[in-house]
């Protein structure tokens, strides 16, 4: 079992409140827990770790098998790029082993 580690720096003035709205979303179906400036995720394949400040929201998504990475950065950004409709955000995802 291999894990992959990504990572994504969002810039957008919202950062908290996306944060928020993720981990509230989220909740409903796995594990989630937030606070103004930090959230966490339990995904099946993966963890997802947040950080908000005022630069933006700062993402870090572990795959419990690498292979499960493009799936999970996929759900997290699909999800975020929804509730940030009133913006274009820009996600780039850096990925590492």
């Amino acid at each position: 079992m291999t894990e992959a580690i990504s990572r994504a720096d969002v810039t957008t003035k919202e950062g908290r409140k996306y944060l928020v709205q993720l981990c509230k979303h989220f909740q409903h179906k796995r594990p989630a827990t937030w606070g103004d400036d930090r959230g966490r995720i339990e995904f099946g394949s993966g963890l997802c770790e947040l950080t908000a400040d005022d630069s933006g929201l700062h993402i870090v998504a572990t795959a419990t098998e690498a292979e499960n990475a493009p799936q999970l950065e996929d759900v997290i950004a699909r999800h975020l790029v929804r509730f940030a409709f009133r913006e274009e955000l820009v996600i780039d995802w850096t990925r590492s082993a």
